[in-house]
């Protein structure tokens, strides 16, 4: 029973009350929501803001409510943030300093009584005095962080909000005596070519053996006593239908169901499905098989889809998933300075086909492994994670933590201290115990002579972005994997960004301030967007900041759009050595021109649709190889031939064809295929331009993939051999709006190319956005309410190179 209503909550200086006796109804209650934080229920008060910079940290928060039972009762406390003390009318019963760590007291109640949580203020323990750590990150803001198992979000000024993860920011419940309860439930799903196996061990309380059975897939087995007292069965499963994510296949999965005595009890849902790391040819790369096909990962790093009340419903979770879904993603990275996620985002992340690279909550400092009491935490800690989540079958990656190996060997330090007993002894033994179906590596990054380079293993990849390499950096680096990669200041199409009428300028009160950065470093990541903004487009960023502020932001939020796609099209060509790609990261925390390739609102920026495109299980990309031409790169990734009608064609001027070429081919299934542009064209073509030889011929080559049945437009895919500022003409777009049944589409059609189109409108929200548009081809776009309306669509269609229109009543 969950115990979540009635609560208040009070805000008080740090220490001023020792224990509840000196807490009254005279005091100032407010209602607290449980589960939540501190930051929620203050805000919902209207008593907190971001915009305040007040640190919660440095007050104690106390909780109260009644709570009713008789005889003896556990309460359940399932994550307690982070120094908290609980009360049973006004006497100690529990103490935690592990915000991660389920707790359960064993309690005897008479009737009605007071329950009081205390979580008591962080400031003064992070100013204690500890032994000296090896290494001093720059990330966190506090080094004694490293002593306590609390979030380093709201602790890393670079790029998150400050909000400190404080109060009962999971459930609490409470168990009556007597009831039949599955107190462990122990389900190992394996597969072995088209059979399942499924061992199922439960500790049940208040129930005997007789009658008892599991069922699964329509097979059944019974549940009879171990040798350890648990209700125990195997199932084989012949021609089990596999989990897949959902690039590949069907993510299928299996209810279990419990049958004891009379009760029914559902178990919840397995997949079947078989993960394995692939080294290479070389033994130095990184990569993931699932049931034997070899797959490319991408995707991006979730960060928190409520960053104030660290919310874990079905609710919240379900929008960013399903983008990221609809987006092509097929992986994310839950990283080590973040937090756990509830039940319900795994559940989600079955259901959707997305595997979780999952980190434990360890990033950047040099741990206290010397600490008995903190590896006992530490330890139980991963031991709760891994059994709460043993039955999720998108778990593909367990990582140790983030950037621990590469702290220390980017201050110098020797290898033996790049690791310790925790990432090489401990993690690995909870894996091995509870998970030994997920691979799990030590740490992200990892893998070669350092820890941080790109050509061996795991790797943070930064060279294109924040290091403003070239993008043909991409593939000189040689990446095996990039579990974080392509971070920019990437900018929202909605406010705070949008300029107010006759403005000169860009103002607003956060636009610098939430830039990202990483501490102690003297740039900025509007700084790397303006780098490749000058490097596509041939304009002088600060001038045109300056002369033409709506065109700096179109183009400021075209050019990540095609550095991203641009960057993935290196890796996901035919023999790339790289298996994966996570962008960091998925959404801003909060209002700004964040790393989110999705914004604090929800709302996707122009690099979520650039991503869109690369990310297509079925697609047509370009590689530019200089004097060796213009490749095409057909990749296949489903389980089933795909025939497709493939044309290509040069324009010059953005509209004249001066080579045209079409070809008729069945892409085989999960296969990758090149094409060199001379063999669709039947001889020598300088499509790259790159020999030279006279006036450019043309300033833009684009392919399309058809497919073959519906003759319906798969991928796109264009080439600017002169640069994306060369190709600048009037356009000619033209738009209609049509209403089918409920749903609106805008038409669009353009007499010259149309570079990075970008559909505005505040009230519907387009399915597709900042894309080209070649002459003579129309497409049709969904406009979707953002809320429910009866309203018509109004807005305007605009072009990095021409100029808008409206559409709508007012058009």
């Amino acid at each position: 029973m969950p115990i979540a209503s009635g609560w208040r909550m009070i805000r008080s200086e740090a220490g001023a009350f020792p224990d509840p006796s000196a807490l009254s109804d005279t005091v100032q209650w407010i209602a607290a929501e449980v589960p939540g934080t501190a930051a929620a229920s203050l805000a919902k008060a209207g008593l907190w803001q971001f915009e305040t910079h007040e640190l919660l940290e440095t007050y104690d928060f106390w909780y109260r409510t009644a709570i009713e039972g008789k005889g003896v009762t556990r309460l359940c406390f399932e994550g307690l943030a982070t120094l908290a003390e609980v009360y049973l009318d006004g006497a100690l019963i529990l103490t935690s300093e592990n915000m991660f760590l389920p707790h359960e007291v064993e309690v005897i109640l008479s009737g009605t009584h007071r329950l009081d949580l205390c979580f008591r203020a962080l400031e003064p323990v992070l100013n204690q005095k500890h032994k000296r750590a090896r290494w001093r990150p720059r990330l966190p803001s506090a080094p004694n962080l490293r002593f306590i198992r609390t979030t380093l979000l709201g602790h890393a000024p670079g790029w998150s909000p400050p909000v400190h993860a404080i109060g009962p920011w999971r459930g609490i419940f409470q168990i009556e005596p007597g009831r039949l309860c599955i107190r462990n439930a122990d389900l190992r799903a394996t597969l072995d070519g088209t059979r399942g196996r499924l061992d199922v061990r439960l500790d049940v309380e208040g129930a005997e053996a007789q009658d008892a059975k599991i069922i699964c897939a329509g097979s059944s087995a019974a549940l009879t006593r171990n040798a350890g007292g648990q209700l125990a069965a195997h199932l084989e499963l012949e021609n089990i239908q596999p989990w897949w994510p959902h690039t590949h296949g069907e993510p299928a999965l299996h209810a279990v169901t419990a049958e004891i005595g009379a009760m029914v009890i559902d178990l919840g849902r397995v997949g079947f499905r078989k993960i394995e790391v692939d080294r290479g040819a070389d033994g130095k790369g990184f990569g993931l098989t699932i049931n034997g096909v070899p797959l490319f990962c991408r995707g991006a790093c979730w960060t928190s889809a409520d960053i104030v009340g660290l919310s874990a419903t079905r609710e919240t979770y379900m929008p960013g998933l399903l983008l990221m879904r609809d987006a092509g993603m097929n992986m994310l990275r839950v990283g080590g300075t973040m937090v756990y996620e509830g039940d319900e985002f795994y559940r989600l992340c079955d259901e959707l086909g997305l595997m979780v690279w999952q980190d434990f909550m360890f990033a950047n400092f040099d741990y206290p492994v010397d600490d008995e009491a903190f590896m006992r935490s530490a330890t139980e800690e991963a031991q709760q994670f891994l059994a709460r989540t043993q039955a999720s079958p998108s778990i593909s990656v367990l990582c140790g933590g983030s950037e621990v190996a590469q702290q220390a060997a980017m201050f110098g330090l020797p290898e033996k201290t790049w690791s310790n007993i925790l990432f090489d002894s401990v993690l690995p033994q909870a894996v091995a115990d509870l998970r030994p179906d997920v691979p799990y590596v030590p740490h992200t990054p990892y893998g070669g002579e350092l820890p941080f380079v790109a050509h061996e293993g795991i790797s943070h990849y930064y060279g294109v972005s924040a290091y403003c390499r070239p993008l043909e950096d991409a593939r000189r680096a040689d990446v095996r994997f990039a579990s974080e990669c392509l971070c920019f200041a990437n900018v929202p199409d909605a406010a705070p960004f949008t300029l107010e009428r006759d403005a000169p300028k860009i103002e607003h009160p956060v636009f610098a301030p939430r830039i990202p950065r990483d501490t102690g470093a003297a740039w900025f990541f509007e700084d790397v967007r303006n780098f490749y903004l000058e490097a596509l487009y041939g304009v002088d960023a600060a001038s045109l900041r300056q002369q033409d502020p709506g065109r700096y932001l179109d183009l400021s939020r075209a050019v990540t759009a095609e550095v991203m796609e641009a960057t993935f099209a290196e890796w996901r060509r035919t023999g790339s050595i790289t298996r994966g790609g996570l962008v960091w990261f998925f959404q801003d925390l909060w209002p700004g021109a964040g790393w989110g390739v999705v914004d604090s609102l929800g709302e996707p920026k122009s690099s979520y649709f650039g991503l869109k495109r690369a990310f297509k299980p079925v697609t047509v990309i370009f590689t530019d190889e200089g004097i060796n031409g213009l490749r095409l790169h057909l990749i296949n990734e489903t389980a089933v031939a795909k025939p497709v009608h493939l044309s290509l064609m040069a324009l010059r001027d953005g509209e004249v064809p001066v080579m045209r070429a079409k070809r008729e081919l069945i892409l085989d299934p999960r296969s990758t295929i090149m094409l060199p542009a001379t063999d669709l064209w039947g001889g020598f073509f300088d499509t790259t331009y790159a020999y030279r030889f006279g006036e450019p011929s043309h300033d833009v080559t684009f392919a399309q993939l058809y497919d073959a049945g519906s003759n319906e437009l798969i991928a796109e895919a264009f080439h600017f051999p002169l640069g994306r500022g060369h190709a600048c003409h009037e356009l000619g777009i033209e738009a209609e709006l049509i209403q089918d049944h409920t749903d609106w589409h805008l038409t669009l059609t353009a007499k010259r190319l149309a570079q990075s189109i970008h559909i505005s409108d505040e009230i519907f929200a387009a399915e597709d956005n900042w894309f080209h548009l070649a002459p003579g081809h129309s497409r049709r776009i969904k406009l979707v309410p953002r809320h429910p309306t009866h309203a018509t669509p109004r807005g305007s269609i605009a072009a990095v190179n021409g100029t808008s229109i409206a559409y709508g009543n007012d058009s």
